[in-house]
């Protein structure tokens, strides 16, 4: 037994909880998200892949699989349909012809635009299960433990897209009258 943790009996109760917890969480995230999406005709992995070519400004393959969690076929196949309905565009770059990198198309930026901006908080479970919470403390729960958890399992780069995208979200972004809406170009400070 290593010095890393107390005990056997601690670090097989502890890895159960969070596995438990995290599979009751991703249950529910999962029914929100796919229901979420389901009008526009698209999966968790390939919403995820829009999400993650917009907020990077385009992607290797490899980092679509990377930054969502996925293996690279899974990344490759399901942006290979969103190339198909025009939402992605594939390509090679000059200084780099062993990858292949996604951009998002105008058409798949539209179609993630219009689902940030008819997500309804009174449909997610999650933000209902924490909304309690809110309201006791003034502030939603805070997810700092969770996110070093996951900063010491998949790294520094996973944790600065995931921050970068959130980022984004925060300072290109308004809402006017409950709809969410990209800010014009002179008012966003990342433009």
């Amino acid at each position: 037994m290593t010095e890393s943790f107390k005990s056997k009996k601690e670090a097989m109760m502890f890895s159960q909880r969070i596995a438990q917890l995290s599979k009751a969480l991703w249950k529910s995230v999962e029914k929100d998200w796919q229901q979420w999406i389901k009008p526009y005709d698209l999966n968790i992995n390939e919403h995820h892949i829009l999400w993650i070519t917009y907020h990077l400004g385009g992607a290797s393959i490899s980092d679509v699989a990377k930054f969502g969690v996925m293996h690279v076929s899974t990344a490759f196949n399901f942006s290979k349909k969103l190339e198909e309905r025009g939402l992605l565009t594939f390509s090679k770059r000059e200084n780099d012809k062993r990858n292949t990198y996604v951009q998002i198309t105008d058409k798949g930026e539209e179609i993630l635009l219009q689902l940030m901006d008819e997500y309804e908080p009174d449909e997610n479970s999650v933000y209902s299960g924490a909304l309690p919470l809110r309201n006791l403390y003034g502030k939603f729960p805070e997810v700092v433990e969770v996110m070093a958890i996951v900063r010491n399992i998949y790294g520094e780069d996973f944790m600065d897209i995931f921050e970068k995208s959130f980022h984004n979200l925060q300072h290109d972004f308004e809402e006017v009258d409950g709809k969410i809406q990209k800010k014009s170009i002179e008012e966003s400070p990342t433009a």
